[in-house]
């Protein structure tokens, strides 16, 4: 199997067709990162400034960062699924990275918005396969009723609750008027996970990538690290 570019893109095959996945990696893979994009009905792509600076934190992290684009975005195949489809293509991306990379190496999954919502999918697919990752990042997460992007629509997201046991971290703005706050800490509540606010803060963290950046890199450990911190 031929490896990948350290930036570049490569084609993995799901259910719908080809996925488009941009990589993003490091002098020596020792991890694996996968990192979601917010909606594909409203924009998103795998190009969105809150994903690519995921991926740069978790490449600097000694992690190779996969940023797919979902069904029907860029060069991928299919049509939006509702998360779904998505969830499946997903699996079949960590599917062949690890037969890229290795199985045993650790994982850390990622996702903005419509992308997180697919990764508290995932995880539960990884759970009952007994894979599951070393951490859990979600920022601006989808979950009851949201605001569309787009329009005076709504849409209402039923976002799982996590399985199995890991540390999550969970990034949401304060001025978020697409993802109000309050949905966040009412899935984030029963479960007893903290959620970070960052005050002033939009949907889209404009002027906030810096301190993303800086979230992440303090709380998520290097792919070489036998533990998380």
């Amino acid at each position: 199997m031929r490896c990948p570019a350290s930036t570049g893109s490569v084609f993995v095959r799901g259910a719908a067709g080809q996925i488009e996945v941009k990589t993003d990696l490091p002098a020596e893979v020792q991890g694996i990162a996968l990192v979601c994009h917010p909606h594909p009905l409203f924009g998103g792509t795998n190009t969105n400034k809150v994903v690519t600076t995921l991926a740069r934190v978790f490449r600097e992290l000694g992690y190779a960062a996969l940023q797919p684009n979902f069904r029907g975005v860029g060069k991928s195949a299919g049509r939006h699924d509702n998360g779904a489809g998505e969830t499946g293509d997903m699996l079949a991306v960590l599917d062949w990275a690890r037969m890229l990379w290795g199985e045993g190496l650790p994982l850390v999954l990622g996702g903005f918005s419509f992308g997180a919502y697919v990764q508290t999918r995932l995880i539960g697919l990884l759970a009952a396969a007994g894979t599951l990752p070393r951490h859990l990042v979600l920022v601006g997460m989808a979950t009851g009723m949201t605001k569309d992007m787009v329009g005076d629509s709504a849409r209402q997201y039923e976002t799982p609750t996590v399985s199995g046991n890991m540390p999550v971290l969970i990034i949401h703005g304060e001025a978020d008027d697409t993802v109000p706050l309050s949905n966040v800490l009412d899935w984030a509540r029963p479960q007893k996970f903290p959620v970070i606010v960052v005050p002033g803060a939009d949907h889209f963290f404009h002027g906030r990538l810096a301190l993303i950046r800086s979230l992440v890199g303090r709380n998520v450990a290097p792919a070489g690290m036998n533990s998380v911190k």
